[in-house]
């Protein structure tokens, strides 16, 4: 089982499509951009998640997608979104992106079907019990309708297979709970919403799974990694010079915002599958704003490289 400690930056990767109303996948600009973010100093990427578009994948295409992001990176982990609101699905997808090389794997909670507690655990033993590979439970109530609550969160923590807890439900008292009742287990706790990120670090998370490091990857790596070391001052100014990207990211549903982004900077195409369209034309004009703000502010270069 490889072993990754799951502390720092892990970009949420986009999927690039050609401009065919997305029927097919912009393999090239995809491996272009895992060379990026990976030159930029992440610690890992997080490939057909939710700001993937992985909803609109078949299992081919996902398995697909898996193996050009490992072919195309050198020494960072590749963390494959596997899940789905069926067991059977989930644990397919996790096997298969597992074979196709991936280094772990991140688990939507079953949407939709909303199972008890229970269930849930039950779903992720099941899977964890399968596959031998590092699992990172996700937990966005937004999107799924239920919450995993922290008995829950804690009793998974003790399977030697699940490693992490993506967090993106904005309850910090939870959040802070299960880091408190997790310290004694090989278990991270990751922001799963930019601008929480720092607020759980400050209560003892491990790092994110990042919108916004797709677009400001060093600057994410610095905030992050200031903040590990223990220097808040820095890690707090860093914060704010990424909020308003934080929250322009999130004006419209993800990853519509952030793949404007990505056509704005020239990382890759703002082309989505449906349902989702483009951004509005007000929203392009923030977002236009903010990335031109920050371009002009310079990184400091004593801060873009964090001894973690």
């Amino acid at each position: 089982m490889t072993d990754i400690d799951f502390s720092g930056v892990y970009p949420a990767m986009c999927t690039p499509f050609h401009d065919d109303a997305g029927r097919s996948i912009d393999f090239e600009t995809l491996q272009e951009d895992a060379r990026r973010l990976e030159a930029a100093g992440v610690d890992g990427l997080v490939p057909v998640g939710s700001t993937g578009e992985s909803a609109t994948m078949t299992h081919d295409e996902h398995v697909e997608v898996v193996e050009a992001v490992v072919e195309a990176v050198d020494d960072v982990p590749v963390i494959a979104g596997t899940g789905s609101n069926n067991t059977r699905e989930a644990l397919s997808l996790s096997r298969r992106a597992a074979e196709a090389g991936a280094d772990a794997l991140l688990l939507i909670s079953p949407y939709y079907n909303k199972p008890e507690q229970r269930g849930l655990v039950d779903h992720y033993e099941t899977i964890a019990d399968a596959v031998d590979c590092p699992q990172i439970v996700y937990n966005v109530p937004s999107r799924t309708g239920q919450n995993i609550e922290p008995d829950t969160a804690v009793e998974l923590a003790s399977h030697p297979n699940i490693r992490g807890y993506k967090a993106a439900s904005g309850d910090m008292n939870q959040i802070s709970e299960i880091v408190e009742r997790t310290r004694d287990e090989a278990f991270a706790v990751l922001s799963g919403d930019d601008g929480m990120t720092l607020p759980m670090l400050s209560v003892g998370a491990h790092g994110c799974i990042s919108v916004a490091a797709n677009v400001e990857p060093e600057r994410t790596c610095a905030m992050v990694g200031a903040a590990l070391a223990g220097d808040f001052q820095r890690a707090r100014a860093l914060h704010h010079e990424l909020g308003p990207l934080f929250r322009a990211l999130f004006v419209e549903t993800n990853p519509i915002p952030v793949k404007e982004a990505m056509r704005i900077r020239g990382y890759g195409p703002a082309h989505l599958r449906r349902p989702l369209s483009r951004l509005s034309e007000e929203h392009v004009d923030r977002l236009e704003n903010v990335l031109a703000d920050l371009a002009d502010e310079d990184l400091e270069d004593e801060y873009a490289e964090v001894e973690r």
